[in-house]
């Protein structure tokens, strides 16, 4: 999963990206808001986390033109500001939700999981397609009750099926989802993951499905 932070505090940017990264989420950081207004429209990102308090344009500004542009991406704003209008302003102008600062981390994960959870219409942390099943909290997979044996990458890529089924995912979703600025994807590496994925779910009764054109998505009724 690709996350986008907005925050001009190094110190505190830092920790968050140290925090996102041990729980596996890859992270770009922009302390502007101008910047990051032109990134969401050619970048896929499966949540953006904004601080209000920005230098310049502030961010509800931004994310008031993220959504006046049309972007659907799930917002997060995490800042100091602890006011009732501040809150009511943030979500009124399109953020899904707000939490303060400080912050403790398993609540900041959690809130993450739920918008994005949100965002693929899937609504537990406790996901099943067919035969598999995962945990978004814990990142772990199942096949038939017995744990699957999964690296970062192949997880990510389930993840992001399971949570899209019955609908298929674009290639260019999964790259731009699992890259960094500093350690691009390229679809070879993603049609690797896949075919190693279609190997550990070999006679699950699920398969992985190439849409021409298009991407992947599971797919559970052509294995007998």
């Amino acid at each position: 999963m690709r996350i986008l932070l907005v925050e001009d505090d190094l110190s505190v940017a830092q920790a968050i990206i140290e925090v996102l990264q041990r729980a596996s989420y890859s992270v770009d950081h922009l302390v502007e808001a101008e910047p990051a207004e032109r990134l969401i429209g050619i970048t896929h990102y499966d949540l953006a986390i904004v601080d209000i308090g920005l230098p310049g344009m502030d961010g509800y500004e931004l994310i008031k033109r993220w959504r006046k542009h049309g972007s659907t991406t799930p917002i997060l704003i995490l800042t100091a500001r602890n006011g009732l209008h501040d809150r009511v302003q943030g979500l009124d102008l399109g953020a899904d939700d707000y939490m303060l600062k400080p912050f403790q981390v398993p609540e900041l994960l959690a809130r993450m999981r739920a918008l994005i959870r949100r965002c693929g219409t899937a609504t537990s942390s406790e996901l099943v397609a067919g035969t598999i099943s995962i945990d978004l909290s814990q990142r772990t997979a199942m096949i038939n009750g017995q744990p699957m044996d999964l690296t970062s990458r192949e997880w990510e890529i389930l993840q992001q099926l399971v949570i899209a089924s019955p609908k298929p995912i674009s290639k260019q979703k999964m790259v731009e989802s699992l890259s960094q600025w500093d350690n691009e994807l390229t679809t070879n590496a993603v049609e690797i993951y896949v075919s190693r994925l279609r190997q550990k779910l070999r006679n699950s009764g699920v398969v992985i499905h190439t849409i021409r054109g298009l991407g992947y998505r599971l797919n559970e009724s052509s294995v007998n």
